[in-house]
């Protein structure tokens, strides 16, 4: 077993975003089997016809929700590891994780509910103050062999 407990930390709220992230994704898929909305002839064929092949604002929001995922979840697994290896206070970091984690579900809920401005924004902001403070200490850490 794995001892180092901020590598475990990380494991722990890397894999519950990724999961939220196939959630996000199977959300799309039923909503655009409810909205009778498919991006491809071939699916639209087989669910009704090509008048079904097109686009719909409830399917699309669910794709901006998964793209937003991933434009910043991916970062965030790269800078966890990363810094998950610079031996950093396990609390320190297991805060890091999740206030990430956390933001991120409430941007998701937000985009999904469309709950009320600002709170979208606000929880991408948060979000984003664990990785800077992660990769501002990696470029400390790693600054003297470049």
């Amino acid at each position: 077993m794995i001892e180092n407990k901020v590598l475990l930390s990380f494991a722990f709220y890397s894999t519950v975003l990724i999961v939220k992230m196939y959630v996000v994704a199977i959300i799309t898929g039923q909503v655009r089997l409810r909205n009778k909305a498919f991006a491809n002839p071939e699916d639209a064929l087989r669910n009704g016809g090509l008048q079904y092949y097109r686009q719909d604002p409830d399917v699309e929001r669910c794709r901006r929700a998964h793209r937003n995922d991933m434009e910043n979840i991916f970062p965030f697994l790269f800078l966890g590891a990363i810094y998950s290896l610079l031996e950093p206070s396990p609390a320190v970091a297991r805060l890091h994780f999740f206030v990430f984690c956390a933001g991120r579900v409430v941007h998701t809920l937000a985009y999904l509910l469309r709950l009320r401005a600002p709170t979208r924004s606000v929880a991408y902001s948060v979000a984003q103050l664990p990785c800077f403070s992660m990769a501002l200490q990696i470029l400390l850490a790693a600054a003297p062999y470049w």
